[in-house]
């Protein structure tokens, strides 16, 4: 079922998570480890990354340069049909516009029909580390907003090869990204919800928000695209805290503030075991109070570890 359809026939909130795909040389059975604690929740759907390769350049003979990949993710594709296959739960497969042609996507989505994996959200993707910023490819998408036309026109049965016989339409629920907080790349909030309105404009169905921590500030984010014309479901998206490093790393990867009362209550603790209550204690209010506010789905983000939150399922769900 789309996602769509699962949140237009819902009748209370619904609850879904994303997972990341393992490092190569890890098998299926670690993704299983992180979906079975939270099977007993009734999830939706849940997401699947897409991280691209990094690589190193090492140096070898007369100077020349030799591009090494030194991180590799199995395919999220497969991932996905595995999830469906294995717990009959939708799964929704990330796709970006970093590392792929146009024709490599169209293939990536082809696959994922032929499969009956009918949901997609579409991001652009973060620059690899070792780009400066973010460097499409030379037959790809720069923009979110491209990806979405892409899927859209699939879905009307136009394909890159306009000879193409018997060109079946493709079905695809569309999600993309939404930025309470604003993406670290625009100037300002005004700019970020006109680049949000265009994804929308070109047949997103709904939109899954960047981690926060200040719901006041979602609330906001909320008010703002209905202001401005924006009136898909828009879902929540938590992520619980675990670790005192990540007061640094949260702000610095994801351009985030923290509000004073979390960042307190986290300086005080003496280890990460109480650093992770604090983190999901948090998330349990957070989740109660975008529940009051009515949002149609809270999405966890879990980075392939469960345990934090199947403890604020169990409060919640």
């Amino acid at each position: 079922m789309k996602v769509i359809d699962h949140i237009n026939k819902a009748k209370k909130p619904l609850f879904s998570f994303e997972l990341l795909p393992p490092l190569k040389g890890k098998g299926i059975q670690s993704i299983y480890d992180g979906i079975d604690p939270l099977v007993e929740f009734n999830p939706s759907f849940i997401n699947v990354t897409y991280h691209r390769e990094e690589f190193i350049y090492k140096k070898r003979e007369k100077g020349y340069l030799e591009k090494i990949a030194i991180k590799k993710r199995p395919g999220t594709v497969g991932i996905c049909a595995a999830i469906v296959n294995k717990y009959k739960v939708d799964a929704v497969p990330h796709i970006i516009c970093g590392g792929f042609t146009k024709e490599e996507t169209e293939n990536a989505l082809i696959d994922l029909d032929f499969l009956g994996i009918d949901n997609v959200l579409a991001l652009r993707g973060d620059p690899i580390k070792t780009e400066p910023a973010f460097i499409p490819e030379k037959e790809g998408h720069e923009h979110a907003v491209d990806l979405v036309k892409q899927i859209v026109g699939l879905n009307k049965g136009i394909y890159m090869d306009e000879d193409l016989q018997n060109a079946i339409p493709t079905d695809f629920s569309i999600g993309v990204a939404g930025y309470p907080e604003k993406h670290f790349e625009s100037p300002n909030m005004k700019s970020d919800i006109n680049y949000l309105k265009q994804k929308i404009d070109a047949g997103a169905d709904y939109i899954i928000t960047q981690l926060f921590y200040d719901t006041n500030k979602f609330k906001k984010f909320v008010e703002l695209c209905r202001k401005n014309d924006i009136h898909v479901p828009i879902i929540p998206g938590l992520k619980p805290i675990s670790n005192k490093s990540q007061l640094i790393s949260l702000s610095k990867f994801f351009h985030i503030d923290l509000p004073d009362d979390l960042v307190d209550a986290i300086e005080k603790c003496k280890n990460d075991a109480a650093v992770k209550q604090v983190g999901i204690e948090w998330a349990i209010q957070q989740s109660k109070e975008l529940i009051e506010f009515g949002v149609p789905c809270i999405h966890y983000y879990t980075m392939g570890k469960s345990v934090a939150v199947r403890e604020i399922a169990k409060a919640i769900y």
